[in-house]
């Protein structure tokens, strides 16, 4: 059954086009930064490492519910309820950076990288598909969730497509980039035909997808020393943090004028 006329599927759709729009322009993009783009890899990194502290990992918190409740109706792992959304969490960490370890090494031993770029391709279409099939949930939470996870995930896009186009400069720059895109718009399509799926498997993917965000941030986007601008990482990391405490002060505001 399609759930199209749902309005949250539709904001989902501008978000997964918006993202799809980021990995065209990063090309075009990554090649007019100036300064050999210390300002924005610091400014991206800032915008992202605040975003998994003040908003991914306090999320995995309300998705551990129905993961406990399930374990201790099914009386399994009942002792570790409360660590299950975590342990999932670092499953896709661990996943994704064993399999970057695995490709680094193949390529080291083999001196053939159509391998490991068949393999980073094929991760990271999974990574795009799993950010837009659970796009419209965040679009269920409101807006301002939608607009800041799609703001942190495009920024990282660019950063990401600028690594490959780099690393893989002809493959990536044909095809790679195309199956991206396709990827994205098939996680939105996926959560269309499959809209409402169930709690407990939103929430696996959820801390499934936080832990490969989670990789890829802490890997890709903090930059070294010499490519670091600690100024540009601090306005970053402030306008996330400055964002996310003002729709949270507001939000408790119109709380506490409901219930008065």
């Amino acid at each position: 059954m399609l759930w199209i006329n749902d309005i949250h599927l539709w904001i989902a759709l501008a978000a997964t086009l918006f993202l799809m729009l980021s990995h065209f322009i990063s090309f075009w993009l990554s090649n007019r930064l100036p300064d050999n783009g210390k300002s924005f890899i610091s400014f991206a990194g800032g915008v992202s490492i605040a975003y998994v502290f003040l908003e991914m990992l306090p999320g995995l918190v309300e998705y551990n519910k129905p993961i406990g409740e399930y374990l201790i109706l099914n009386q399994w792992l009942t002792s570790f309820t409360e660590l299950m959304i975590y342990i999932v969490s670092l499953i896709g960490f661990l996943i994704y950076y064993g399999l970057d370890v695995f490709a680094e090494r193949y390529q080291t031993i083999t001196h053939d990288n159509r391998i490991v770029y068949l393999l980073h391709i094929s991760m990271f279409c999974f990574y795009n598909m799993l950010i837009t099939h659970t796009m419209s949930l965040r679009a269920v939470a409101g807006p301002t969730y939608t607009l800041l996870f799609t703001f942190a995930m495009a920024l990282h896009f660019v950063l990401t497509d600028r690594k490959f186009s780099r690393t893989y400069p002809i493959r990536f720059n044909h095809f790679g980039r195309f199956f991206l895109n396709l990827s994205l718009l098939i996680g939105w399509i996926l959560s269309v035909i499959f809209n409402p799926v169930s709690v407990l498997f939103v929430a696996f993917m959820m801390a499934f997808l936080a832990g490969s965000i989670m990789l890829n941030v802490f890997r890709e986007e903090l930059p070294n020393g010499d490519l670091a601008s600690f100024r540009w990482f601090l306005l970053g990391s402030l306008l996330i943090t400055s964002i996310l405490l003002l729709r949270t002060w507001v939000g408790r505001a119109d709380l506490t004028m409901h219930l008065f």
